[in-house]
């Protein structure tokens, strides 16, 4: 409901419905079920479905709901498997939320049809038990004095708690944002318009600055690409972002290449950038080709020149397998969880692209939630490529895992790349219109949709 009543709160247009009834929640058996419409056109509409189970824990579960007689279907949906017959809709759990713990919750989502009108769905109940209770969600509690001013502002100098970013009154936040493409290509999407329209309209709370170290990147010139990201640190900072510098090692794969180089770089942006709050360091873009042992050998090394100069800030590790937790490889979270990198106050990146990593990789992600603190410093909506087309229902059922999780993330990228991941058509960043709908690919609306709706940061 928060997402829902932040919309409400901030006037957005949005229609909506949420579906609890009965005791309340210490009394509550059973499940909860909150339905919102969170769009609709003409003969279509999309909604969620989050649901609580407020009974024993469930290794298996279904959910059921009976839809209006006013001819809505399923036509594609996301984080369990839909079917439809008549009226009568189930949607079974899969394989990274198929067990629900008691008081855990799970999120769904469906593109619909409907002829007339568009009520709400009916009689939802998990595994033949009706979802009359109600409940309110722990990790989202009213906020005291209320969550005004910039994502910095709200939140002040972030830390790892747990498995979670956490801000300055210690609870658990998630940050949304976008990611530059090679600041040594579209440095012309960088400018005041832009980041103007990335705070204001966008409302993004993080930029990530993706600094290249090959490919016509660091390399090439130390002390200028330095001097480029530090203005992008003060860009973010004037208008209330937090900036994620992005060490952006990618080819060759093995971060211990750069190992000097990112000595260098991360000793001077560290010492520069120490007093500001804002700023997270992420060391290692997409190890490949390399061993965890490897990349953990790297960080160990790279977290002490920072904390030489930043011990405050949080530093973000990249992991094997293109920063897929080893999903890539063949592998998977245990051999971080199995060999953590000695360090304090750090998160590991998780790397998708929604087309070509789904549900073994949401899984992925889904069990390493409760071991590892996470970010998702880096995804597309297509493929692995960066192009093709937007898959958007593996995108929104990515979107809606991370926002169930409290992970954070930035799309890649906030650029008019001529490539499908990128969020404005090409040419754009020769204009100062970086918000309307005449500018936006496919992707940049779908992120622009989700990014700029309310955080309400908790605050107590």
């Amino acid at each position: 409901m928060k997402r829902l009543l932040a919309l409400l709160a901030t006037g957005a247009s949005v229609v909506g419905l949420t579906v609890l009834a009965g005791p309340p929640a210490q009394a509550a058996t059973g499940c909860s079920a909150e339905y919102t419409i969170t769009s609709q056109w003409a003969g279509g509409f999309q909604a969620g479905v989050k649901v609580t189970n407020l009974g024993d824990p469930v290794s298996d579960w279904t959910l059921g709901f009976t839809m209006p007689d006013t001819g809505q279907k399923v036509v594609q949906g996301w984080n369990a498997t839909w079917s439809q017959s008549g009226s009568a809709v189930t949607a079974a759990g899969v394989d990274w939320n198929r067990t629900l713990a008691t008081g855990a919750s799970t999120n769904l989502g469906f593109v619909g049809s409907f002829t007339g009108s568009n009520p709400a769905p009916t009689s939802f109940s998990l595994n033949g038990v009706a979802c009359t209770g109600s409940v309110t969600d722990p990790t989202d509690p009213p906020t005291d004095p209320p969550a005004t001013g910039t994502p910095t502002d709200v939140n002040g100098q972030l830390h790892v708690c747990g498995v979670h970013l956490c801000n300055q009154y210690d609870r658990p936040i998630q940050l949304r944002g976008m990611s530059t493409h090679g600041i040594q290509w579209f440095g012309s999407c960088y400018g005041d318009a832009s980041l103007d329209a990335l705070a204001d309209d966008w409302k993004s709370d993080l930029l990530r600055v993706a600094m290249y170290v090959q490919e016509d990147g660091y390399e090439t010139d130390p002390d200028g690409f330095t001097r480029q990201v530090n203005r992008l640190v003060d860009m973010a900072e004037a208008r209330g972002m937090y900036a994620l510098i992005d060490f952006h090692t990618l080819t060759p794969g093995d971060p211990n290449y750069n190992l000097d180089r990112a000595k260098t770089f991360f000793s001077s942006v560290a010492a520069r950038n120490a007093d500001k709050k804002n700023v997270i360091y992420e060391i290692a873009n997409e190890p490949n080709g390399v061993s965890w042992a490897a990349v953990k050998n790297y960080a160990e090394q790279v977290i002490p020149v920072i904390r030489a100069a930043d011990p405050d800030a949080v530093v973000i590790v990249g992991t094997r397998g293109w920063s897929s937790l080893g999903v890539s490889d063949g592998s998977n979270e245990s051999e971080v969880v199995n060999n953590p990198v000695n360090a304090a106050n750090i998160m590991y990146a998780f790397h998708f692209y929604a087309a070509s990593h789904k549900d073994n990789y949401r899984a992925t992600v889904s069990r390493a939630a409760s071991q590892l603190p996470l970010f998702v410093s880096e995804f597309g909506t297509v493929s692995a490529t960066g192009g093709g087309a937007v898959d958007r229902a593996s995108s929104i059922a990515w979107l809606d895992l991370l926002d169930q999780l409290k992970i954070s993330y930035a799309n890649w990228t906030f650029s008019d790349a001529d490539e499908g991941s990128a969020a404005f058509k090409p040419g754009t960043c020769n204009g100062s219109d970086f918000s309307s709908s005449a500018v936006l690919t496919e992707s940049g609306a779908l992120l622009k949709n989700r990014i700029s709706t309310a955080d309400n940061f908790p605050t107590s």
